[in-house]
């Protein structure tokens, strides 16, 4: 994990904002759903799909390195999670806050999802270069 947080401080200023963005609200945010009784099981499911999701990436860095294909990891767990959260956020009996929440983890499990395709699927078609190598 030490090396991971090296390289990553090693990315453009833009990629460590959205990397800080994305931990908020793929992972804090979604505690915040274990306050309303409707939403519990969600933000379990949710808390569980990001931590398997970290996982996946974390596996694929130790094996491979720091290479497109870590993208791998969240595809997996964050595309049915994302399925789940549309049908979630689309409940007309759901109060108004849980709802945002919801809407606000998806959004941005849907962005990282779109760099994640795009990244897996450059390294499936050759593209096998490390993207950064550590100092």
């Amino acid at each position: 994990m030490e090396e991971f947080n090296l390289i990553v401080a090693q990315q453009p200023q833009w990629i460590q904002i959205w990397m800080n963005i994305l931990s908020f609200c793929a992972f804090v945010l979604p505690v915040s759903l274990l306050i309303w009784k409707k939403t519990r099981l969600t933000a379990i499911i949710t808390m569980l799909g990001s931590t398997l999701a970290a996982a996946g990436v974390l596996l694929i860095f130790n094996q491979l390195g720091y290479v497109r294909l870590m993208g791998l990891g969240h595809a997996v767990f964050w595309t049915p999670l994302a399925y789940y959260l549309w049908r979630q956020q689309g409940h007309e009996d759901m109060p108004t806050a849980p709802k945002w929440i919801i809407r606000v983890v998806l959004l941005t499990i849907a962005i990282s999802l779109a760099f994640d395709y795009a990244d897996t699927i450059r390294y499936l078609l050759g593209d096998r270069t490390p993207v950064l190598a550590p100092a």
